[in-house]
């Protein structure tokens, strides 16, 4: 009878971290493309998965909303590093791209607190008018009404006249639910909360993490 020998722990290979597992097993399974339809779902399904292993529970990361954001580069890396084995490009933008996601997280955690308060505090000293332009602005996210809330804006929204949409901003303003930025025709309109927009990240040659630079 044989002795079924063990190999040395030193011998077995270390796992790999776990944004390297997640980032060549999305570019794998995008670049293969098995199924005619859910193959984003499913590839970023496959990076919750392999996040969550390490983590030992479930991630919380927006992940899809930050693919959304950065969706041409995003194409144009896979297209880059679909043909070769040598990924190390690919698996550079992609824990830059975890890195974004992750703040974009945090940023829309920080925005859901802030909206409820906003319309909490405001809730019972609103018309329906000013309630539905407000809720308008806040699908927006964290990043805020692209451009402010102009009058014209507000009428499109809510239907209003012209003399009501400047009476209704104006009570918005004194009440402290909207901040205004210049005047007459030029004003625009923005919630009064903080905006939040995501930094951009990048990692470098040298493998260090770049704010503010996207790739």
């Amino acid at each position: 009878m044989h002795r079924v020998v063990q190999p040395h722990r030193a011998w077995r290979r270390a796992p790999l971290p776990a944004v390297t597992r997640a980032g060549i097993a999305h570019l794998y399974f995008e670049s293969i493309h098995p199924f005619e339809d859910g193959n984003g779902r499913i590839g970023r399904a496959l990076v919750e998965k392999a996040l969550a292993q390490n983590l030992g529970r479930p991630t919380l990361i927006a992940l899809a909303a930050t693919i959304l954001a950065k969706r041409k580069v995003y194409s144009d890396a896979l297209e880059r590093n679909n043909k070769d084995v040598e990924i190390t490009d690919w698996l550079a933008w992609f824990a830059a791209m975890v890195i974004e996601a992750q703040l974009r997280t945090m940023s829309l955690v920080d925005f859901l607190i802030d909206k409820t308060r906003l319309l909490d505090r405001f809730a019972a000293q609103l018309n329906e008018r000013q309630k539905k332009a407000l809720l308008r602005m806040l699908r927006e996210g964290p990043e805020g009404f692209r451009g402010g809330l102009s009058a014209g804006n507000y009428i499109a929204i809510t239907g209003a006249a012209t003399a009501t949409t400047t009476r209704d901003l104006a009570d918005l303003v004194a009440k402290g639910a909207l901040v205004r930025e210049g005047e007459r025709r030029h004003a625009r309109y923005q919630l009064n909360i903080p905006s939040r927009p995501v930094t951009p990240i990048a990692i470098d040659e040298s493998g260090a993490v770049v704010e503010g630079h996207a790739r």
